[in-house]
């Protein structure tokens, strides 16, 4: 989930079934509480999320999504750091893959109004003060102006 939704932490622990519509293909982040200001979006599942959630849904015993032993998990930090030790990483923050997202969208090329929207900013230029320097694909039409009148693959 954290990987498929670009959620933090908390968003991905607060879901409940109820906010994954597997007709409409997507995965509401938001709270309804009307009180949280933090950003959160509607994002679209991918076939990886949806596979993961389809079996998550048919062994669930709750209505939380990450659950365990008949409840909500409150915390995964423990048995993330055991993965990171026994894939033999150190250093990776968990906020990390948050970023990763957002990386690896603008590196493909996506838009960054679109990664902004995907990661629930509220602005895009928190997106593009945070991850800008990400995309320096977008830049290049204003870079060919700067040629000066040069033709060919030098030169455009």
């Amino acid at each position: 989930m954290l990987l498929t939704t670009g959620g933090c932490v908390g968003t991905i622990l607060d879901q409940t079934w109820d906010k994954i519509d597997f007709d409409r293909g997507v995965i509401d982040l938001r709270l309804t509480d009307g009180v949280t200001r933090k950003g959160r979006a509607v994002v679209p599942m991918n076939h990886l999320a949806r596979t993961t959630l389809q079996a998550a849904y048919s062994a669930r015993q709750t209505e939380w999504v990450v659950e365990y032993n008949g409840g909500p998990i409150k915390s995964i930090r423990t048995g993330y750091y055991a993965a990171l030790r026994h894939a033999g990483l150190t250093g990776v923050h968990i906020h990390q893959i948050k970023h990763t997202v957002a990386v690896r969208m603008l590196a493909a090329g996506q838009p960054i109004e679109k990664v902004s929207q995907y990661l629930g900013h509220a602005n895009v230029l928190i997106t593009s003060k945070t991850y800008a320097r990400f995309a320096p694909d977008q830049m290049e039409d204003a870079t060919a102006v700067l040629n000066f009148g040069m033709v060919g693959p030098e030169g455009s």
